[in-house]
């Protein structure tokens, strides 16, 4: 998320990034400290945020009230976590935290459920069959853990839901389905994922353009995971996959004509919407979406010589980490477009859906490489995150901002920062923060850090708009 992320910090050059500090607890992490991981969650049945911090062999939890006030707190052993990584907790019925251990290929899973009333635990183990498939996308969601995974040489998905020290496996069969890549030939379900990666979508974040312009994308959204397919420039196929019915339903939202054959689409799905992107070096297209209906609710069409009115920012490129520069025409930027990636990201606060779309490097020119788990060192210092990690690449971003309001019809007022904007700036202007996290937390945003100056483990509370 970072990575992106100092795109709109440079747009906002006078926003106040202010932050409100919630409360701060001493944690003496020694420089000698090993396999230091922290992670932070809330219960989403009691509101009370938890923060699990594990470091040489032993493990801290810290029990926040929903008014953040330190109310429990539990240190002990971890025993027998050798080589393993901290990836998620969920919440059992009666309030307690079980947190998911696992090796690097998932071959092995360890629940560990903390009783902080007696001030014990209780271990189980999870066999993964990795020689057979693959970890998709792991989620955090209603107090449970799920696991997606693709079986290696079956047209199907696999989801495990962990709930109260159980594990249950469902299998969703595409067989029956057609595929079609960005040619329009057919290909089986398996190839196409294979060529096309699905990358998952945070519902309640903001997602960086360089994760959404992937042509297949995960959305957990309550009871089921939506499936988007944008490999065909013609279509957007969505799957439904039901985890309470165990049922499998396909949709179809067609992309908006262009004149010219050759082109590049993609789709974003948000609040039941679905925006959809289609473009060339002629002409881009808009199309959004009523979800459950299929019906458009607004769609536009700007030719090269246009100007792109419902734009909130200037066209931009982005090299490297360096300051976006203007494009000046919408040629030029359809021109760095039609060789890109294309994508947009939505994301809605209270007032306002923000829309950021443009395109990335493609996909095939990047030697990137997937980190399920783990912490990563980027510019804004130490980071735990499940992610896939893209390395830095040599070549331009091209992006612009719209904004649309309740109504859904486009503002011209300009965009106010977010709050994720204003903890990247935090985190960029603060070495001494170490192993971040960020969870969505009632109407704001909770970043919790290690603070190496003062050895102090820290929440700050951050908002959208303008301080």
């Amino acid at each position: 998320m970072k990575k992106s992320l100092i795109f709109l910090l440079l747009l906002y050059k006078s926003a106040f990034f202010g932050q409100t500090v919630l409360t701060s607890h001493a944690l003496d992490l020694k420089k000698s400290a090993k396999n230091i991981q922290i992670l932070n969650a809330e219960n989403l049945l009691t509101h009370e945020v938890f923060v699990f911090a594990a470091y040489d062999q032993n493990i801290t939890i810290l029990k926040y009230n929903s008014a953040l006030f330190l109310t429990d707190q539990y240190t002990g052993p971890l025993v027998n976590l050798e080589n393993k990584e901290l990836i998620a907790s969920s919440f059992s019925e009666d309030g307690n935290p079980s947190l998911y251990w696992t090796s690097r290929d998932f071959k092995e899973i360890i629940v560990i459920k903390y009783y902080l009333e007696t001030k014990t635990y209780k271990a189980l183990k999870f066999g993964f069959p990795s020689e057979s498939q693959y970890v998709v996308a792991t989620f955090q969601d209603n107090n449970l853990f799920y696991i997606l995974s693709k079986p290696i040489s079956e047209q199907t998905l696999a989801v495990y839901t962990f709930k109260n020290g159980m594990v249950e496996e469902k299998i969703f069969d595409f067989s029956l389905f057609k595929f079609q890549n960005k040619n329009t030939s057919f290909l089986p379900f398996t190839e196409l994922i294979k060529q096309n990666p699905i990358e998952k979508m945070e519902v309640k974040d903001y997602n960086p353009l360089y994760k959404s312009t992937a042509k297949s994308k995960v959305y957990l959204q309550e009871n089921k995971m939506v499936l988007t397919l944008d490999q065909n420039p013609k279509q957007t196929q969505v799957f439904e996959i039901n985890l309470d019915s165990h049922t499998l339903n396909e949709k179809i939202f067609l992309q908006p004509n262009t004149k010219k054959p050759l082109r590049s689409s993609n789709s974003f799905l948000a609040e039941n919407k679905l925006f959809q992107v289609t473009a060339n070096k002629e002409e881009l297209l808009f199309d959004l979406k009523d979800y459950g209906s299929g019906l458009s609710i607004k769609s536009i069409h700007v030719a090269k010589n246009d100007t792109i009115r419902f734009k909130n920012s200037p066209l931009l490129i982005q090299r490297e980490y360096g300051k976006p520069g203007e494009i000046k025409k919408t040629a030029k930027f359809l021109h760095y477009l039609s060789n890109l990636d294309i994508g947009l990201s939505v994301f809605k606060n209270k007032k306002n859906t923000l829309i950021t779309l443009g395109g990335t490097p493609k996909s095939e020119n990047l030697n990137y490489y997937t980190q399920n788990f783990g912490q990563y060192d980027d510019e804004f210092g130490q980071i735990f995150s499940p992610i896939t990690f893209y390395p830095n690449v040599h070549t331009e971003t091209v992006f612009f901002e719209s904004v649309l309001n309740k109504n859904f019809e486009f503002s011209s007022s300009e965009p106010s920062p977010l709050a994720v904007d204003k903890i990247s700036y935090f985190l960029n202007q603060h070495q001494e923060a170490a192993f971040a996290n960020v969870i969505p937390f009632k109407d704001y945003f909770i970043l919790g850090y290690y603070d190496q100056t003062t050895k102090e483990y820290v929440l700050l509370k951050f908002k959208d708009g303008f301080n």
